[in-house]
This record gives C-alpha cells, sequence and structure tokens, in this order.
C-alpha cells in the first residue's frame, strides 16, 4: 500500500497547496519550509512547473510515481481529454469513493478501511483501494461491528463535508452508490492537470 508517513504540513507549504487538509500552520507560515522559505524567489522553468503539479496530484492520492504513471497512461489511451480523464480515474478509484462516502475522514485512512477488508462492491469483500469504481456500483460497509461502528464515527465527524452529486449515500444502511461520472466541474482539482499531461508527454 503506498502512503507517505513524513511530516504533511512540510509538503503543504512547499507547494503551497493544502493537500492534506486546512492547517493552522500552513495558514500562518504562509511560504515555504526551511531557513530559505520566506526569500526564496527561485524561477520555475516549465518543466519544474509540470513536476510540482505532478506531486500535488500524487501526494493528494496518496500515490508511488510509478502508480501516478500507469493512471496517466491508461487515461492517454481512453478517448477524451486527458486530463479530465485522469482525474475520472483517480477519483473512482474505491478508496476516493469510500472517502467521498464520509466513510473514512481521509484518503489514506479510506486506503486502510478498504485493504483491512471492511468494504463490499456489489455484496462482494473488495481488498484493492485501486479498484476502479463503475457506474451504479453499490459500496457498502460490511456488516460487522467493528467496521460499523469505524464508519459511525467518521460519518459523524464528515457531517461538515459534502457529499458529491455524483454519489448517493443512504447513512442508515452505511451503503454508496455512484450515480454518473465525475466531470472536472465536479472535482475542481488541486493541481493543473494539463501541466501534468505536457509533464509526461515530453
Amino acid at each position: 500500500m503506498a502512503r507517505y508517513t513524513g511530516p504533511r504540513v512540510r509538503i503543504s507549504r512547499r507547494f503551497g497547496t493544502p493537500i492534506f487538509g486546512a492547517s493552522k500552520y500552513l495558514e500562518r507560515r504562509n511560504y515555504g519550509p526551511g531557513v530559505h522559505g520566506p526569500k526564496s524567489r527561485r524561477k520555475v522553468t516549465d518543466y519544474g512547473q509540470g513536476l510540482i503539479e505532478k506531486q500535488k496530484l500524487r501526494y493528494y492520492y496518496g500515490l508511488l510515481e510509478r502508480q501516478f504513471r500507469g493512471v496517466y497512461e491508461r487515461a492517454l489511451r481512453k478517448r477524451g481529454v486527458t486530463g479530465e480523464t485522469m482525474l475520472q480515474i483517480l477519483e473512482t478509484r474505491l478508496d476516493s469513493i469510500v472517502y467521498h462516502l464520509g466513510f473514512a475522514n481521509t484518503r489514506a485512512s479510506a486506503r486502510q478501511m478498504v485493504s483491512h477488508g471492511h468494504i463490499r462492491v456489489n455484496g462482494r469483500k473488495v481488498g484493492i483501494p485501486s479498484s476502479a469504481v463503475r457506474v451504479n456500483d453499490v459500496i457498502e460497509v460490511r456488516d460487522r461491528s467493528v467496521s460499523r461502528q469505524m464508519a459511525t464515527k467518521n460519518l459523524e465527524s464528515a457531517t461538515s463535508r459534502a457529499v458529491p452529486d455524483w454519489v448517493s449515500l443512504n447513512r442508515e444502511a452505511f451503503r454508496g452508490t455512484m450515480v454518473r461520472m465525475p466531470t472536472r466541474e465536479d472535482i475542481q482539482p488541486i493541481a493543473n492537470e494539463q501541466a501534468v499531461v505536457e509533464f509526461y508527454s515530453r
């Protein structure tokens, strides 16, 4: 399972984006980390900018470089706009859907819930976080006390986070459905996906 375990605020400060969620430290120190952070004025090349945008998405979705490049290559083989298709692949991963439904508070904990066997898809246990969810697939928390207690706690703390309209949630049944594919407007990415496509296409 790919996961970043280092200092999260440092990464967010490096990119100037709340990649791992809002942080009072990021608001207080809105400049890069390190001794030279406040006065750094390095000019970023087009290549450097593409690398930055790619790293933002990688950290945000918790993927290793090899996994992320695989997502790009899958998007490249499909019809449509490569950047938008890449975002759709990332957003319709099983761990992303579990996060959006509120069964987990973070993408990392959603990935852990899936890999530990707490989630079913269409009635079958699925333990692979990167599994692709399709339209009309039903995602539910397993009917076990440990799984339901975990999901209940997370659903209560996720009330301030709206469930996207491209998925539907039945809180009482601990069940959700993907009703349609998300558009770019639905996703509102934290990075410029076109810069990522250009970076990989060099």
